[in-house]
């Protein structure tokens, strides 16, 4: 479990990664700042919030607060269980809070490289602290923590709604809030906007494939070689089968071999096997990835045509595909039921949109979410952080 926490973890440097290598080089900068503020924000709101409100324990399955976790973080933290009792001596209280807390800054990480490029920092990081402190945990309790979705029989292993598509439905709110980039969409066309850096996008997704194995593997609770090896091999052909996916469908549809829509496709294909990797067999884990890499690229075009302009493709990738590796469990896993299935991604993503909603809509009405149009044209590195990500020295 600490070994799956610290995969979890190295999963931030992926998106960063994936994030400054899909956009300008003007702005790298004020995305690895984001990075980096993600996960400090997000772990210490979990540690004051998230993590009582996400396992509060008896509750009424809609909302708790355990007033003895946060007790024990804060002020008693010799009354912490480290005994074989707690959890089945699988891992301790520590470790719990722990990996959940990576599993919460996660979920705010997806949210930041679709308003990329054109969001105010200050807008970022309070959004960030309320969506990590309070929407997320609320609606994690109601399947992890024992609430009405996890007594409805809803299924999901490791996230493939709680964590991804919930941060997907924040993403879509703030994409649709801010406005596109300046340049984006002009007389009905959408133009390419170039990333800085593939090689470094194709490091973050590798990164974030490594981290997978923590994400996923971890969501076993336990060391049980049988379980966590099934898992291992389900989410790496999710995974092989979302780039195939990619490739083919964008091959066909774009006329093109789409290097991009690749790599989004392993993303994709990890995110649709991550609800039920333990409970599908891998020829179903290939089936399910290989789909999400086929609506990772429809989704992106849908986006594009709609004027909703996502940066990295976050939302075709965690929402569109979290939502399709959801339903997909309650076709294929075993135990699992279609309804509930449904029922439970309907639920998260009415709490998630509204959660967002309210944020970034008070945001907006009082610090505003977006820079000046000067400031984006010139680029948030130079306006914002006084510094540029890549420097170029030219001699005469």
């Amino acid at each position: 479990m600490m070994l799956a926490t610290a995969l979890v973890f190295i999963m931030h440097l992926g998106f960063a990664s994936v994030e400054a290598g899909f956009t300008q080089s003007k702005n790298t900068v004020n995305i690895l700042f984001k990075n980096t503020l993600t996960p400090v924000l997000g772990i210490v709101t979990y540690a004051l919030l998230g993590f009582a409100l996400m396992y509060p324990g008896e509750f009424n399955g809609i909302l708790g607060f355990s007033m003895d976790s946060w007790d024990t973080i804060w002020f008693n933290s010799g009354s912490a269980d480290v005994s074989e009792g707690y959890a089945d001596g699988g891992y301790t209280f520590w470790t719990d809070f722990l990996y959940q807390a990576m599993f919460a800054a996660t979920a705010a990480t997806i949210v930041s490289g679709a308003v990329a490029e054109r969001i105010k920092l200050g807008a970022y990081l309070t959004f960030t602290l309320f969506y990590v402190g309070i929407v997320y945990p609320i609606i994690g309790s109601w399947k992890w923590g024992g609430g009405f979705l996890d007594e409805l029989g809803f299924v999901d292993f490791a996230g493939s709604t709680i964590v991804h598509s919930v941060g997907g439905w924040g993403a879509l709110v703030g994409i649709w809030l801010l406005g596109p980039r300046i340049g984006k969409y002009n007389n009905g066309s959408t133009s390419e906007i170039s990333g800085s850096s593939v090689p470094l996008a194709t490091i973050g997704v590798f990164l974030l494939w490594l981290g997978w194995f923590g994400f996923n593997g971890g969501s076993v609770l336990s060391a049980d070689p049988g379980l966590t090896s099934l898992v291992l091999v389900t989410t790496t052909l999710g995974a092989c089968g979302g780039a195939i996916g990619g490739h083919f469908t964008s091959m066909i549809v774009m006329k093109r071999i789409d290097f991009g829509m690749v790599l989004n496709g392993i993303l994709a294909g990890l995110v649709g096997v991550t609800a039920g990797a333990d409970i599908i067999t891998p020829f179903e884990a290939l089936f399910i990835g290989g789909v999400a890499g086929v609506l990772v690229v429809f989704s992106v075009l849908l986006l594009d045509k709609l004027k909703l302009d996502d940066c990295v493709g976050a939302v075709s990738v965690h929402l569109t595909c979290g939502i399709w590796g959801t339903l997909a469990t309650g076709i294929f896993g075993e135990g699992a039921s279609f309804m509930s299935q449904l029922y439970g991604v309907l639920a998260c993503g009415a709490a998630a949109i509204v959660g967002s909603f309210i944020i970034f809509y008070i945001l907006k009405v009082t610090m505003g979410l977006r820079v000046s149009e000067e400031a984006e044209k010139h680029g948030l590195d130079s306006e914002e952080h006084g510094i540029r990500g890549y420097t170029i020295l030219i001699e005469d």
